[in-house]
């Protein structure tokens, strides 16, 4: 499903700015320091979770100075829609994570169904440990069990966010700050 051009045009203007450019980079600088703390000295593989964690794990990618191997994998519920049950598996990682310290990065941890799979996912493929990295964490408690991520850069409040990696319909993952729809 597509939506108009204009629409999207029309959300992005009407939007109320969460987080400039300036406050997510400054999230992202502290994000990396606390990784960088912790496994540093482990040698981990970055798996990115395509697609809205392009984005902040190219981002984060970028600002550690340690060695790091970088992989991703697809693994989506929303199909450029605002949610759904059924997990689709798109893509696998290249790399085996078997004796690996795994630091996944995705975009945001909204209930967490989908990152939940994800972490279960890289403990059966045999990795040693099992790190999660959000760019933003949705305030509710509507969360899988309870799940948090390692490192969380921001955190919002229970609204439809988008902006760097984050879409509104599949579009303005571009976006440099993070906005809010605005409420009709």
């Amino acid at each position: 499903m597509t939506i108009e051009t204009d629409k999207v045009r029309a959300v992005l203007e009407n939007a109320n700015q969460l987080f400039s450019q300036q406050e997510v980079e400054q999230a992202l600088d502290r994000l990396a320091d606390d990784i960088k703390r912790l496994l540093g000295d482990q040698d981990p593989l970055l798996l990115c979770v395509m697609t809205g964690g392009l984005v902040p794990a190219s981002e984060l990618f970028m600002r550690f100075d340690f060695p790091v191997q970088l992989d991703y994998l697809h693994a989506t519920r929303y199909q450029g829609t605002v949610g759904g049950k059924e997990m689709k598996w798109v893509t696998a990682p290249s790399q085996s994570l078997n004796g690996r310290t795994v630091l996944v990065v995705d975009d945001i941890l909204d209930e967490g169904l989908t990152l939940a799979a994800i972490l279960d996912y890289c403990r059966e493929q045999g990795a040693s440990a099992v790190y999660s990295a959000v760019l933003v964490e949705k305030m509710h408690e509507r969360k899988a069990d309870g799940l948090r991520a390692d490192f969380v850069g921001l955190q919002v409040e229970d609204r439809y966010v988008f902006g760097y990696g984050m879409d509104y319909h599949g579009y303005l993952r571009n976006v440099k700050g993070i906005y809010a729809v605005a409420d009709s």
